[in-house]
């Protein structure tokens, strides 16, 4: 339902003048859509990774997020270049999915690198990982594994992260925001159009270099991808480890359902 003109709340133009928590609820809501999505792919061996967790954190990207941001002063270019990481790792590993079992510690691998790779000043791994809920050595694992996953390449340019940044608000589900001096707010329509059927609105000339990656149930989701950026499709098998891996995921799986229906017959 979209959001009336005196609920709405009118932005800064530019990602660098927003408010941090603006941001953080912007890129919660994106995140949030696209494992509601990507969480409706059937998991297989060959799709498993290290950001896989057995089960789904308790507590909501959202929440994360505002940790992040209260703990480790993370400056808002690091937020948003986390999409851009999102996309780059899709169009290289198309069976890589964003999804409640790997977006938490996607989110804090990627902030972790990029402060270190962006910023002048940053903390150091035991309080990203403390802050993240994780282990210092599993986050020096996680690091190593996205630094590969995204080629090494840490840049991304300011006119890339500003495009992310309006296409967040003009996406945003509920339509609570307006870009300052604009007259085409955010609304949910157009961002179920851009979700749930795969189709994008015109875009300007100015970011005619990006498009919406087609989302659908049978394919992972992303945000935006340069055009030809998507690796060949090569049939992949699984791993060893990640056979390994699936089954014990599976296994613990099976052990949740099997307590819970014991919950219920006591």
């Amino acid at each position: 339902m979209e959001s009336s003109s005196s609920e709405r709340a009118e932005i800064p133009q530019n990602f660098e003048d927003a408010l941090l928590d603006d941001l953080v609820q912007l890129i919660a809501d994106m995140l949030d859509r696209l494992m509601s999505l990507n969480d409706r792919i059937p998991l297989s061996p060959e799709s498993l990774t290290r950001f896989h967790s057995r089960s789904a954190p308790s507590i909501s990207v959202l929440d994360y997020l505002k940790r992040i941001v209260r703990f480790t002063n993370v400056e808002k270019s690091c937020l948003l270049i986390t999409l851009f990481n999102i996309d780059q790792i899709c169009a290289r590993m198309p069976l890589f999915t964003l999804s409640s079992l790997t977006c938490h510690r996607f989110v804090i691998t990627s902030i972790t690198v990029s402060s270190k790779g962006l910023c002048d000043a940053f903390c150091p791994n035991n309080l990203y990982a403390k802050v993240g809920g994780i282990s210092v050595s599993e986050l020096n694992v996680l690091e190593r594994e996205f630094l590969s996953m995204i080629d090494w390449r840490l840049m991304c340019t300011r006119e890339i992260l500003q495009e992310y940044y309006v296409n967040l608000v003009r996406t945003h589900s509920t339509g609570k925001f307006i870009i300052a001096g604009t007259h085409s707010p955010s609304n949910s329509s157009d961002s179920d159009m851009d979700i749930d059927s795969g189709q994008s609105p015109p875009s300007s000339p100015s970011n005619a270099r990006h498009h919406h990656l087609r989302l659908s149930i049978s394919e992972p989701s992303a945000i935006l991808v340069e055009p030809g950026t998507s690796a060949a499709e090569v049939p992949q098998r699984p791993t060893v480890e990640q056979n390994v891996a699936f089954a014990e995921l599976q296994q613990s799986q099976d052990f949740n359902t099997i307590g819970e229906r014991s919950i219920r017959k006591m």
